[in-house]
């Protein structure tokens, strides 16, 4: 029984490891990105995470395995969830980031045509002064 069982773990071991190996790219991928998406340093996340520059440079480029509490903490400081950090769903987390970026840029486009159309009716009002002023003296 214990043969069987050890030559399925066998048999099988280059496909977990290479599943394994995936799901550490996909982390390290997904911290990168968040660090990048924070505008920190590796320096920046090694010391909220209480290491040193290597080893999260490590964890980044996925040569060290993680355990679940350090994904956690790595969550924690991101202030995300936990399976933000595993999925491999890049469109799903791509897009939340850039609708927020069109968002703000819509806020703004509409803040500056405000601000353009009030300049407009104050050019009116002067123009409208003027004429007066430039009528009576005429």
């Amino acid at each position: 029984m214990q043969c069987v069982i050890a030559c399925i773990i066998i048999e099988h071991l280059p496909y977990i490891l290479e599943k394994q190996q995936k799901e550490m790219k996909i982390l390290a991928t997904n911290i990168r990105m968040l660090r990048h998406q924070h505008n920190w340093s590796q320096e920046d996340i090694a010391n909220r995470l209480g290491i040193s520059i290597p080893a999260f440079s490590k964890i980044e480029t996925g040569i060290t395995d993680v355990n679940l509490s350090r994904i956690e903490q790595i969550a924690n400081v991101f202030g995300v969830p936990v399976t933000r950090l595993l999925s491999d769903e890049e469109e799903e987390q791509n897009e939340e980031p850039q609708q927020l970026l069109i968002d703000a840029v819509k806020k703004k486009i509409a803040e500056r045509e405000e601000e353009i159309n009030a300049l407009q009716r104050k050019v009116i009002v002067l123009y409208e002064e003027l004429r007066k002023k430039h009528s009576v003296l005429v």
